[in-house]
């Protein structure tokens, strides 16, 4: 999950990109606008990962599940890892260059509280507390959230970005 920031400054909605890698390839993004004002108050954000797909939370809601499918590649070789940085605002993140930073508002802080990980160790055995997201799917009502957030929030599916898969969608973009 990455906070992009908006094109329009304070008062207008935050964008969150949502990505998976999958074999080194990480061109498996949703975006949403965000409904409320990530930095007013601290928020939970939640990637439930495991042999059957990702889920990704915001607070209490699910807005997004990428499933495993059977032959299609899933991001199940490699151990997962956790980045907790503040980026810099590169040309991929601010419309390809046409919103630039405004470095006089510098120095950007990120700030994290009450972070956990529940996860199993690579290469090793998953402790106890992992029966709670080892097997977890979706449930009718969890579904409806997701949809909801596509529905009314989300602002970029690679799905349906027909330039960046000219020669055709990723086979589970058919799937959903």
């Amino acid at each position: 999950m990455e906070f992009m920031g908006n094109s329009s400054g304070p008062g207008h909605p935050v964008v969150l990109n949502t990505n998976v890698w999958v074999n080194g390839d990480g061109k498996k993004e949703h975006q949403f606008n965000l409904w409320f004002d990530p930095a007013a108050d601290f928020h939970t954000y939640t990637i439930i990962w495991n042999p059957e797909n990702i889920l990704f939370k915001v607070d209490d809601l699910f807005i997004r599940s990428f499933k495993r499918f059977d032959g299609i590649p899933y991001t199940s070789s490699k151990p997962m890892r956790l980045h907790a940085t503040l980026w810099d605002g590169s040309f991929w993140a601010t419309e390809k260059g046409k919103v630039p930073i405004d470095w006089s508002n510098a120095p950007f802080n990120v700030l994290y509280r009450n972070y956990y990980a529940n996860a199993c160790v690579s290469g090793g055995a998953c402790h106890s507390g992992s029966d709670g997201w080892m097997n977890r799917q979706l449930d009718g009502a969890e579904w409806g959230t997701v949809k909801w957030a596509e529905r009314n929030y989300m602002s970029y599916n690679y799905c349906e970005d027909g330039y960046r898969f000219p020669q055709g969608f990723p086979a589970e973009c058919s799937r959903y």
